[in-house]
């Protein structure tokens, strides 16, 4: 398992998404700046926290043109459970190979149980790495405001 770096290509994730059809990432992210939540599952309170602060702050996220998706090893039954609890508007995958996506990304893997630990990645409009954060454990995890911070500086700086 490698983390990934700053300018490299987030590799294609493909997880069912809650409400039916599949998530395609970063293809659902493209031509925007795009955030992917890797969280632990439903039961996690700081997860919870954390996708509920990126709900509330999705309409500033939007009129900054950040796209926001969200996946976990959660079953589909929890996965829905989580989108309406905080009435979450961006895609929700569910059931994601812990292993799988833990190769790919570089995602920390729980063993047992088994799921993935808090990973965030802040991915530039033509999908590569622009900011990653990696959690071993429950704690340190991307805010919404840091995202909107990094982007609307890197906005200013290319005019």
């Amino acid at each position: 398992m490698s983390h990934l770096r700053n300018g490299q290509a987030f590799p294609s994730l493909e997880i069912a998404a809650v409400g039916g059809g599949t998530l395609r990432i970063p293809d659902a992210l493209r031509g925007s700046y795009g955030v992917v939540l890797i969280y632990r599952g439903a039961w996690c309170p700081y997860c919870q926290a954390q996708l509920g602060a990126f709900q509330r702050a999705s309409a500033k996220l939007a009129e900054a043109g950040i796209k926001v998706v969200a996946l976990s090893a959660d079953d589909e039954a929890a996965a829905t459970k989580t989108v309406g609890k905080y009435r979450l508007t961006f895609p929700v995958g569910h059931g994601a190979d812990a292993n799988q996506v833990a190769a790919l990304t570089g995602a920390y893997v729980n063993d047992s149980p088994h799921y993935l630990q808090s990973t965030g990645f802040l991915l530039d409009p033509a999908g590569a790495v622009l900011n990653a954060v990696y959690s071993s454990g429950p704690i340190g995890r991307f805010v919404p405001e840091d995202v909107l911070g990094m982007v609307t500086y890197l906005k200013s700086k290319a005019r």
